[in-house]
């Protein structure tokens, strides 16, 4: 993986004259835990398994992905997979704000809606690609059914529960900042919001802004209430399938990723630390993490 260190990219390639965006069909699906809305881009190909996309906290799978998935050399990569963007509850575009009290998933609990999204759409196996939340979620998607995960790209993952400590510093932040500077600082690193570059300015704008705010902070409790999914490096409980493990370079979740790395098969898990990408290497470097995606994939066989 080392090579990959180096390719130079800089800047995103837009879609090229006279490619035309995808069509795309959205879906819902009521389950258990509520109703969960679906984007599904391209069609089912035999044989392939679906590549399901979750987003993180403060974003949705467009805000999240369509750097990642718009990247000119992606297309000769999706061109063969149908992809399904799964949008956590309320984080749809014009969700309405759920009624005071509603009570949101956990998110062990939105792991639990993923079945019925591949069950309505008669898909069987998946290769899940998620960013911080939405990593966690495919992870613990993929120790409940790991039947049916045939790979996992996990970006700024966390498996670990907020110790005591952790609690007491988010409830002492809360008390000083607001909830979009909170996730804002879960998505970037200091030194980014710090910089304010037109990246950060243009994010900033979305969570501040967001209609659906409220629901936005339902999702980031649900993260910050997020149980230890217990990884041991040959135990029970560990990821069946091959995993890239995905992170910037002095990211704010560097030291989580690099933890779950060392609780993981190493004959399965391939760790990517990104130089120069920052909170959100799908956004800053999507080229870089195309071509990493592409030596999973090949990998995969």
């Amino acid at each position: 993986m080392a090579e990959l260190q180096e390719v130079q990219i800089t800047e995103e390639k837009p879609l090229l004259p006279g490619q035309t965006p995808e069509a795309a069909k959205t879906h819902s699906v009521e389950t258990p835990y509520g109703s969960v809305t679906f984007t599904v881009y391209g069609t089912p190909k035999p044989k392939r398994p679906a590549i399901l996309t979750y987003h993180d906290v403060g974003l949705n799978y467009k805000s999240c992905f369509q750097p990642l998935f718009q990247f000119e050399d992606m297309q000769e990569i999706i061109q063969n997979f149908v992809r399904v963007h799964v949008d956590a509850p309320g984080m749809e575009e014009g969700a309405p704000v759920f009624p005071l009290g509603y009570q949101y998933p956990s998110l062990d609990q939105l792991a639990d809606m993923i079945p019925c999204v591949l069950q309505y759409l008669n898909f069987s196996t998946i290769i899940g690609v998620g960013v911080g939340a939405g990593a966690y979620i495919l992870a613990r998607y993929a120790l409940n059914h790991p039947d049916t995960v045939e790979g996992l790209v996990l970006i700024n993952i966390d498996p670990n529960a907020k110790g005591w400590m952790d609690w007491a510093a988010h409830k002492l932040t809360g008390l000083t900042s607001s909830i979009p500077e909170m996730i804002l600082g879960h998505l970037f690193s200091q030194e980014e919001l710090s910089g304010n570059s037109e990246l950060i300015q243009k994010y900033r704008n979305i969570i501040t802004h967001a209609p659906n705010l409220d629901n936005i902070e339902l999702y980031w409790n649900s993260y910050n209430n997020r149980r230890d999914l217990n990884f041991e490096r040959g135990g029970d409980i560990t990821l069946k399938c091959p995993v890239m493990l995905v992170v910037g370079d002095q990211a704010p979740h560097e030291d989580a990723v690099v933890e779950c790395n060392s609780k993981l098969d190493p004959t399965q898990t391939s760790f990517l630390k990104m130089a120069d990408s920052g909170g959100q290497p799908q956004l800053t470097q999507p080229g870089k993490l195309t071509e990493a995606f592409k030596y999973f994939l090949q990998g995969m066989g």
